[in-house]
């Protein structure tokens, strides 16, 4: 059977429209159908055809935001690491959307870069890379050189993102409300929203992005280990970033052939560690986009940072509370635990957590942060976690929702995790856990 024709890419908000609509109302129709079927079914057949339900809208989200990138893709990425608002086989569909970034054609990002610009791309670059080394959702990146001889990357937004943020998000809470998909409360999910589309609309200003990168160099100059690209002004504008080149190995390809011996792997990983802990607690400024492509190492233990368009900013009273609550469970204060919890919006008012529960979650969430060498390469730590999830009668679980406030401080932490495994880290974190608690504040610039 001849393989179906990919579906040309909407690149115009009209186009963007017509495809969320159509993916819309195709689940509301499936959503209808098996509600009207639930009618006539014994429970264990309604729950058998609501995790084919599940599954269908999980596949059928993904087909459709990979194919059309910009904010809904970006909300669908996020999406997929909130196994607490979307149901299992719909988050699962979702991780697809992690590496699915096919690249837009050049003739699209030759117009975008010369209208944002002002000039032709010969008289900008001495040389440009027609096809790019990297494809995300709402841009990629070009290898270039200016005319004055100096190796860069140029990254293109891609057209019509920023203006399909609203009707791009309104869809997409409106198929996460179909058949009441939700596990949180409205208020919960407006506050969750609310904060990726704060996110989106600073990660599609590069002049805002150009400016993270300036400040991220100047806090991080006492560890020379980190790099982080310059930025090329004249280059640049609110849809076009131009920074240095600087060149590192990837994730994937940092074993022993490569030079990265465990003691080199060691180091990149508490570097990391330590560089990410003093932004939460210091600098109070995250970069919040922990994805792999976006790192990269050098056999020297230096750490390359790139894309600093997800950058979260934390108010005072957060980064202190964030503090708090990491003490008290490394206190085993299961009282003030529960209650700074609560304050955050993380835990729900109204009903009671056992000290148990927190001591059982506590035990398995600091494993990682022992005084002793935690073997990230042989970590069992996620599939102990979901474990327990599955043990845990569905109303303990419920007692939580996540919290706007930690919601991207929490993707950094468990996409770091990933991080570690992948470099393989046999390290002790404690010191490094109490050094950042113990961290006084450096002022934002």
């Amino acid at each position: 059977m001849a393989e179906k024709r990919r579906r040309k890419r909407p690149t115009t908000t009209t186009g963007r429209l017509f495809r969320l609509t159509g993916m819309t109302t195709s689940i509301a129709t499936r959503v209808a159908g098996h509600q009207v079927k639930g009618l006539f079914q014994s429970d264990t057949a309604k729950a058998a055809d609501r995790e084919k339900l599940m599954q269908h809208i999980g596949k059928e989200v993904a087909a459709t935001l990979g194919e059309m990138k910009g904010a809904v893709m970006k909300v669908g990425q996020i999406a997929s690491q909130m196994q607490d608002i979307l149901p299992r086989e719909i988050s699962e569909q979702l991780k697809v959307l992690q590496n699915a970034s096919a690249p837009m054609p050049f003739h699209v990002i030759r117009r975008q870069l010369e209208k944002e610009l002002g000039d032709s791309i010969d008289a900008l670059f001495a040389q440009f890379e027609d096809t790019p080394f990297a494809a995300a959702s709402i841009g990629q990146v070009h290898r270039a050189t200016t005319h004055e001889g100096d190796e860069v990357v140029v990254k293109v937004q891609y057209p019509a993102v920023k203006e399909s943020i609203d009707s791009d998000m309104k869809h997409l809470r409106r198929i996460l409300r179909l058949g009441s998909l939700l596990k949180v409360d409205e208020a919960a999910l407006d506050g969750v929203f609310l904060e990726i589309r704060n996110q989106l609309e600073e990660e599609l200003d590069y002049h805002q992005e150009a400016s993270n990168l300036n400040q991220f160099r100047e806090f991080h100059q006492h560890q020379p280990w980190l790099i982080i690209p310059r930025v090329y002004p004249s280059l640049s504008s609110e849809k076009v970033l131009t920074l240095s080149l600087e060149r590192g190995t990837p994730l994937e390809q940092t074993n022993d052939e490569n030079g990265f011996d465990q003691d080199t792997r060691n180091l990149l990983g508490t570097r990391l560690f330590d560089a990410i802990g003093e932004q939460i607690f210091r600098f109070r400024t995250v970069h919040c986009d922990p994805h792999p492509g976006n790192f990269a190492f050098r056999t020297d233990g230096s750490i390359v940072m790139y894309d600093f368009g997800a950058v979260k900013r934390l108010p005072d009273d957060d980064a202190e509370l964030l503090r708090s609550i990491v003490k008290a469970a490394l206190q085993e204060n299961w009282g003030q635990l529960d209650n700074l919890l609560q304050t955050l919006g993380a835990r729900k008012p109204d009903s009671q957590v056992s000290d148990q529960f927190y001591a059982t979650w506590i035990e398995m969430l600091l494993r990682a942060f022992s005084s002793d060498p935690f073997d990230f390469a042989q970590s069992r730590l996620h599939t102990d976690i979901m474990k327990q999830v599955r043990k845990t009668p569905l109303e303990q679980m419920m007692k939580f929702q996540p919290s706007p406030r930690s919601l991207l401080i929490e993707r950094v932490v468990s996409g770091h995790y990933w991080t570690l495994m992948n470099l393989g880290v046999n390290a002790a974190f404690r010191p490094n856990l109490e050094r950042a608690l113990n961290s006084e504040e450096r002022a934002s610039a």
